[in-house]
């Protein structure tokens, strides 16, 4: 059992995990040109080694992506912030889909950005975990999903904005069409090593589909694993 002190410890982190380690990593950030002052507050704010097993914390500041098991790993911290500001470009945002909860890092921080994120996972043993964790940050404005996220969330949808962690070979017409007027859907497209970061907006007859940079992300499949 875990008391207040112990929890409020791992939190704070120590060594590679301390509040200095994470302030190197918003430094870099900075250096790597992500220049939206609240995406960098929010991660500056953010344990990102909770979100790791014990054995892989001490990594969690690193510029890599990392392991977190079922052939899923965690975006390294440039991608999280690039892709988190391509979606608050236009300003705040009120109900976000995010596809793919994982370890649930990418989901605490739009957490604390956005009014309502909802969240689908198709492994729900990692979605377990994410919940246990974003209770432990006190994130409670997110819905949860086991479902295949090809096929988006359409009962909470429409959204403002869209965001995927996993590459879809061709971008899902079921994931566009569940954007409102205007929103915007930020995912990488196409098969391992030729990835490429798009941003979809969506206007009233058509999709403007933007390539951003090159990305490298696990495939996004479907089905449901429980």
């Amino acid at each position: 059992m875990v008391d207040d002190s112990q929890l409020e410890q791992r939190l704070q982190g120590i060594g590679m995990t301390s509040a200095r380690t994470r302030k190197r990593m918003v430094e870099r950030l900075f250096v790597q040109g992500i220049r939206d002052t609240k995406v960098l507050d929010v991660m500056m704010s953010i344990p990102r080694h909770i979100f790791l097993d014990e054995a892989m914390s001490h990594r969690a500041y690193e510029d890599a992506s990392l392991p977190i098991g079922f052939n899923q790993t965690l975006s390294q911290p440039y991608t999280v912030a690039r892709m988190t500001e391509l979606l608050l470009k236009d300003g705040p945002l009120n109900s976000v889909l995010e596809i793919g909860t994982g370890s649930g890092y990418q989901t605490s921080v739009l957490s604390k950005l956005v009014e309502q994120v909802h969240s689908v996972e198709r492994i729900k043993a990692l979605q377990d975990k994410a919940r246990q964790r974003l209770k432990l940050l006190d994130c409670y404005n997110i819905s949860f999903r086991c479902h295949d996220g090809g096929m988006g969330w359409k009962d909470k949808g429409p959204f403002d904005g869209i965001i995927s962690t996993a590459a879809p070979e061709v971008i899902p017409d079921d994931l566009k069409h569940q954007l409102v007027l205007g929103g915007r859907l930020v995912i990488p497209v196409g098969v391992a090593g030729e990835q490429e970061l798009h941003v979809v907006t969506r206007h009233e007859d058509y999709f403007d589909d933007c390539v951003i940079e090159p990305v490298a992300f696990v495939p996004l499949l479907p089905g449901v694993i429980r």
